[in-house]
C-alpha cells in the first residue's frame, strides 16, 4: 500500500514537473490548518515529512495573512502560530488583512508563476485551486500527507496545450505565406530569364568561366571524377624464393665423383700420434 502511494505520487510530480516546469527545491506554501495539523499528529520537522512525501528537497512558505489569522486565534493557537512564524514569508502585498484562504488563491493567481504547492486542510480552497491548471495540492489524513493526483480541468488544460503547439499559429501561418510567395515570384523571374538567354547580360559576352570552353568540355568538368583503384601487383617479399637452409654437418663434406659417376663424400684420414712413435724407434 505504501509503495503505492509512493509510485503515486512521483507520477504526480513527474506531471508537473513536465508539463509546467517545476524545479526542486520545490517550494511549498503552508496555511494555518496544515501546520496545526503537522504538529497534532507529530509530523515533525514539517521540510522532512513533505521531502518524504514528495521524494524531494522542499522550502516551506507561508503569508503574512495567514500568521494575523493564527495569531487572531489566541492561545489555542499560539504553538501553530510559533510555528509558522519560522517558515519562510511569502510576499502577499495585502495593506489589510484579508482570509488566509483569500490570500493564497490571490498569491498563486490563474498562473502560479512562482511554481508552489499548496499545502491545507480547507476542502473548499482544495476545490477553488483544482482550477487552476499548474497547481499541485498536500493535504494531511492522520499521520500521513498526500499528495493529491492532477485533475481533469488540469489534464484536459494539458492536452489542449500540446495539440495548440502542433499547429501552427495566425503569425506563422502569414509569415509562410509571405515567404512562399516570395520564393516563387523569385523563380518566375528566373524562368523568365532563362527563356530570354543571359538575361541583363549581352549575346555577345559570354561568362568568364564558359568562354574558352565548348559544351562538352564544361560538361566533362561539371561530372563526378571517381579515381578507379589500378590492380597492383603482388607483395615482392611474398614472392621471394625461399632459401635452403643446409645442413652444417653435411656442407662441410665434400661431394667427389668416383668411377661410376656417383657422388662420394672424401673423409679425411685422421693420423694417430702412436705411428710417428713407432717409427722413431725403429730408426733409433
Amino acid at each position: 500500500m505504501r509503495f503505492n502511494k509512493q509510485k503515486r505520487h512521483r507520477k504526480t510530480v513527474r506531471f508537473f514537473s513536465v508539463c509546467f516546469g517545476f524545479r526542486q527545491p520545490f517550494k511549498v506554501l503552508c496555511d494555518g490548518t496544515f501546520v496545526h495539523h503537522l504538529l497534532h499528529n507529530d509530523l515533525t520537522p514539517a521540510d522532512n515529512a513533505l521531502s518524504n512525501c514528495l521524494s524531494a528537497s522542499v522550502k516551506l512558505f507561508t503569508t503574512s495573512c495567514v500568521l494575523a489569522e493564527l495569531k487572531k486565534l489566541g492561545a489555542s493557537q499560539s504553538a501553530s502560530f510559533q510555528a509558522a512564524r519560522k517558515l519562510t514569508i511569502a510576499r502577499c502585498d495585502h495593506e489589510k488583512r484579508v482570509t488566509a484562504d483569500a490570500c493564497i488563491a490571490e498569491v498563486i493567481g490563474e498562473h502560479n508563476s512562482e511554481h508552489f504547492f499548496v499545502a491545507t486542510q480547507d476542502a473548499d480552497l482544495r476545490k477553488k485551486l483544482q482550477k487552476v491548471p499548474n497547481v499541485p495540492l498536500i493535504f494531511g489524513l492522520r499521520n500521513a500527507l498526500f499528495l493529491e493526483t492532477p485533475s481533469k480541468f488540469q489534464r484536459e488544460f494539458v492536452k489542449s496545450s500540446e495539440e495548440k503547439r502542433l499547429h501552427m499559429t495566425e503569425n506563422e501561418y502569414k509569415a509562410l505565406e509571405k515567404r512562399t510567395t516570395s520564393i516563387s515570384a523569385n523563380a518566375d523571374t528566373e524562368d523568365s530569364s532563362d527563356k530570354e538567354g543571359l538575361g541583363c547580360h549581352s549575346p555577345g559576352l559570354l561568362p568568364h568561366n564558359t568562354r574558352n570552353y565548348s559544351g562538352k568540355e564544361r560538361d566533362i568538368k561539371d561530372r563526378v571524377r571517381f579515381k578507379r583503384k589500378k590492380a597492383k601487383g603482388p607483395n615482392p617479399l611474398s614472392v621471394k624464393k625461399k632459401k635452403n637452409h643446409e645442413n652444417p654437418n653435411l656442407a662441410s663434406r665434400k661431394e667427389v665423383k668416383g668411377d661410376d659417376g656417383n657422388a662420394q663424400s672424401k673423409r679425411k684420414r685422421k693420423r694417430s700420434s702412436r705411428g710417428k712413435r713407432h717409427a722413431e724407434t725403429d730408426g733409433v
